[in-house]
């Protein structure tokens, strides 16, 4: 499977990105329906936990903070207060996913970025960028 993120490719990745070490965003498909299926745990700038999606369903919402907006080929977690985007995915294809736009803190509780043209955590950003992940994961940071 490929992913986009912001303007960059990752081929072949296992559909797991790795956020400054840790697992923190998790895609696969549905064997029988090939639905998008989503897990993907929200900090706070200090590293506590605020949301978690399994399986493309919200399973810890603090303080009914976050909404979830999901069909069988995209995801959307936002701030219910704000509208702010945290996370937005789309499947392109059976084997391209898109991780269009989002901003949340890291467990090491900095703030990562993804836009249309690049992703960025603290003082790292990359844009344009194609890489072959050989079956791996997807590490950021």
């Amino acid at each position: 499977m490929d992913i986009e993120i912001g303007s960059n490719l990752y081929k072949n990745f296992n559909g797991t990105i790795e956020v400054e070490g840790v697992p923190q965003l998790q895609m696969t498909r549905h064997p029988s329906t090939g639905a998008l299926l989503v897990n993907f745990a929200l900090f706070d700038s200090n590293g506590r936990m605020l949301a978690k999606v399994v399986d493309s369903t919200l399973m810890f919402n603090e303080r009914r903070a976050y909404e979830l907006a999901k069909t069988d080929k995209s995801l959307t977690l936002k701030e219910a207060e704000s509208g702010k985007i945290v996370l937005k995915l789309d499947a392109k294809s059976p084997q391209v996913l898109s991780f269009v736009q989002g901003e949340f803190h890291t467990m090491k509780g900095h703030l990562f970025q993804v836009t249309a043209t690049e992703w960025k955590i603290e003082k790292q950003h990359k844009s344009g960028v194609t890489q072959d992940s050989q079956g791996g994961v997807v590490s950021i940071g």
